[in-house]
């Protein structure tokens, strides 16, 4: 790729864990120089997040800031705020997620920060937001999937609730982060002036569960959990073969037929409890017993081989092995080794001209920049 698409940029993070220095990440994958801002003693606290571990620094901490020049300051010094707020004067997005409000008490909020550079975009990744009663409630990923329902839709009907294996709320947030920062950008190209952007994991995590809730707000009724189903078409979740699980997606009224052929009960797409998106969503569980011990007579490659043939879309359910492993993520060179390591990783989920970014460099040892940037040792 030439040209990056930020190239240009200047971005100071001051940010930790997932959510800031993620969108940091992206920011500088598509081109940006971002400075990170670490505190001296320890830096961000997901350097201590392991296993596995990279000499003594968790793997974490370096897929979520390569490409990232590294600074170190104590917030709690005049002196190193000063320097943070000329780190900021020609810079054109800060992004941080401290404790909230830490930012107003070390006087690096964002009236402060806009009074030293009035073109800056402000980014605060919040926990609950910037108003309301948890405004000060600090916050991480497992907090926000409970406060924010989303444990209660996710998992089978007994079970307890139910965990997300990502961190869906920090990644979300993070994207929420960079639109809303890239957007402020376009509008400082007409006014001239910066602004501050406010996101947050709730605000995320009420998005992420925004079907469940509008039908809620709309009928006063709790949805119950279809475990890998859906709650809206049927059949579409997975099943177990004779050896491993499947996952089958006949999301409307043409695929539903043809599936109903590749299984060989043509019959059923005349049953009057199936014959509609709408009969089966409501005979949901004589439907799924019907499909089920078919299903388990042949293995999973069969089905997928039979799936396929008739159109019908089709999964094999991957563990994180087999996911490495397939052609498809090699054909995507989804994956990154970071520069001077053998360290790959995940990187950014978009291409531009059909060519992903690539990191510049491995993330940054705690305060490696600051002769360079700082000008001090």
């Amino acid at each position: 790729m030439g040209t990056t698409p930020l190239a240009g940029l200047k971005v100071v993070e001051v940010g930790q864990a997932v959510a800031a220095p993620l969108a940091g990440v992206i920011l500088a994958e598509l081109g940006a120089e971002v400075i990170k801002v670490e505190k001296p003693e320890g830096g961000d606290d997901a350097r201590l997040w392991g296993p596995p571990w990279v000499g003594e620094t968790g793997l974490s901490f370096h897929a979520y800031n390569r490409g990232k020049r590294g600074v170190t300051l104590d917030l709690k010094s005049p002196a190193d705020v000063a320097q943070l707020k000329t780190l900021a004067k020609d810079a054109d997005i800060l992004i941080q997620n401290l404790r909230p409000g830490v930012v107003e008490e070390l006087g690096i909020g964002p009236e402060d920060m806009l009074a030293a550079n009035p073109r800056l975009i402000y980014c605060s990744i919040w926990a609950f937001g910037y108003t309301g009663p948890l405004r000060l409630a600090p916050g991480f990923d497992p907090l926000l999937q409970a406060y924010g329902a989303m444990m209660s839709v996710t998992g089978g009907p007994d079970d307890p609730p139910t965990f997300a294996g990502a961190a869906i709320n920090d990644k979300t947030t993070a994207m929420w982060c960079v639109i809303g920062a890239l957007a402020a950008l376009r509008q400082r190209d007409a006014t001239g002036q910066g602004c501050v952007v406010d996101t947050s994991l709730f605000e995320s995590a009420v998005a992420l569960v925004e079907t469940p809730l509008n039908g809620y707000l709309a009928s006063g009724r709790m949805p119950p959990r279809h475990g890998t189903g859906s709650p809206n078409l049927v059949p579409y979740q997975t099943f177990d073969t004779a050896d491993r699980p499947i996952c089958v997606a006949a999301g409307n009224q043409r695929l539903w037929v043809k599936f109903t052929q590749a299984v060989g009960h043509p019959e059923w797409a005349e049953d009057p409890r199936f014959r509609t998106g709408r009969d089966r969503t409501a005979n949901r569980a004589p439907l799924v017993a019907a499909i089920s011990p078919v299903l388990l007579e042949r293995t999973r490659e069969h089905w997928m081989e039979a799936f396929t043939r008739a159109g019908v879309p089709c999964a094999p359910v991957n563990n994180l092995a087999e996911l490495a492993e397939t052609p498809q993520l090699a054909a995507m060179d989804l994956l990154r080794t970071l520069p001077g390591t053998d360290l790959r990783v995940v990187g950014v989920p978009i291409s531009f001209d059909r060519e992903r970014p690539r990191p510049r460099t491995a993330a940054p040892s705690l305060g490696q920049d600051n002769q360079q940037v700082l000008n001090r040792k």
